[in-house]
């Protein structure tokens, strides 16, 4: 993993807005319609190589693939490439599990208006049935190749495929088949980690991602304990370094926030009461949220946290839920201060969340997203500038 030795480099989280013509053949796709699967496939890598592009004409340094290959949402994926689990419709009446948490309990009235205009994120709920084990290894190499083929025609410093962790691998599933939740999410680590070593061996930096290590706190507690919760992580944090166990850690990226939703977050858990935790995964990277005005002065959790020294720091300094462009001047603020913290070397600067969260959901604009994007590019340069002055 390249650091930023002589200016700040900059990433992002991964998911981008895909484009109108790629999402017709998703929706075909997930709704059971029937579509040309050469033309599909056609367009998936050229959809590819136009966002890659795209990434490069803007400056940024370590890019993704959009993870425009997923065909569901960054979690809700890995229901096509894990055997063992059964989507079934949630019976009515039934509490939609997607719907649950104590920033919904105390904000009721704003959450009913968001859900009538963005919908709800799924109407079906995943059931363990079965043993899992990996099966996605067929369009895993299509990914890679569509983004290995992408990055011959452009100039990049790094490039990494986002995947879910263990712990957000098809949240909020049901378990019908294993003695116990620790069981299942001990099998669940096993299988991914197929996918994990895949992405490793074809010269990719990995990225895990992993939203539901915090924002479990609030579907947790109440009623259960600060110290529940603190027990949970300390499992997941367990079976991710499992999966990853013997793969190179400087080749592999955690990301950690708070949930993208545009929500108060009032009952986010705080950074510095699980900082020590998530410093624990034997990772090279630690992509954690750090933007929007719930978390940006968790900055200063870093005067205290110790950076290990071959750890690499990547704060969210861009916004993907809002509209407004962040300055370029702010950016540089941000980035400076924690690099006097933790190390101009050690800092890439990053955005807090993708800016999609499936094929069809996306937080901002397009032209926002990029201009945000342009953002970041020009306020590591600044950052640059004053740190290596």
């Amino acid at each position: 993993m390249k650091r930023s030795s002589d200016r700040i480099l900059t990433t992002h989280v991964g998911s981008l807005i895909r484009p109108p013509q790629l999402q017709e053949f998703l929706r075909a796709k997930q709704t059971g319609k029937p579509y040309d699967a050469v033309a599909y496939g056609k367009c998936l890598k050229d959809s590819v190589a136009e966002i890659v592009r795209k990434q490069a004409q803007v400056g940024v340094d370590v890019v993704s693939d959009g993870e425009f290959g997923k065909s569901i949402s960054w979690s809700q994926y890995v229901l096509e490439r894990l055997s063992g689990f059964e989507r079934r419709a949630i019976k009515p009446g039934n509490k939609n599990p997607f719907t649950r948490g104590v920033d919904r309990e105390n904000f009721a009235e704003f959450y009913a208006e968001l859900d009538a205009r963005e919908g709800v994120a799924t109407k079906v709920e995943a059931v363990c049935v079965g043993p899992i084990a990996y099966t996605g290894q067929v369009e895993l190499q299509r990914d890679i190749g569509n983004f290995k083929a992408a990055l011959q025609d452009v100039k990049v410093e790094e490039a990494f495929l986002p995947v879910a962790a263990p712990a957000s691998v098809i949240p909020d599933r049901k378990n019908e088949y294993y003695k116990s939740d620790e069981e299942l999410i001990r099998a669940i680590g096993a299988a991914m980690r197929t996918e994990y070593r895949m992405i490793i061996e074809s010269g990719f930096l990995l990225q895990l991602d992993d939203a539901r290590a915090a924002v479990t706190y609030d579907r947790m507690v109440p009623p259960a304990s600060f110290a529940d919760y603190r027990k949970w992580l300390a499992l997941q944090v367990e079976v991710l370094n499992e999966a990853i166990a013997g793969l190179p850690v400087d080749r592999i990226r955690y990301h950690v926030c708070w949930g993208s939703w545009p929500g108060p977050h009032t009952t986010d858990v705080p950074l510095k009461d699980i900082v020590d935790l998530i410093l624990g995964m034997k990772v090279g990277a630690f992509v954690i949220e750090g933007a929007n005005p719930r978390h940006e002065h968790e900055w200063r959790v870093w005067e205290s946290a110790k950076l290990p020294r071959d750890k690499v720091l990547i704060p969210g300094v861009i916004s993907h839920a809002t509209n407004v462009v962040e300055h370029p001047n702010l950016v540089a603020e941000r980035i400076v201060r924690l690099a006097r913290l933790v190390g101009r070397e050690n800092v890439i600067a990053g955005t807090d969340c993708g800016f999609a969260q499936g094929p069809f959901h996306r937080r901002v604009h397009p032209s926002i997203m990029w201009a945000k994007l342009g953002a970041l590019v020009d306020g590591a340069r600044l950052a640059s500038a004053e740190l290596w002055q």
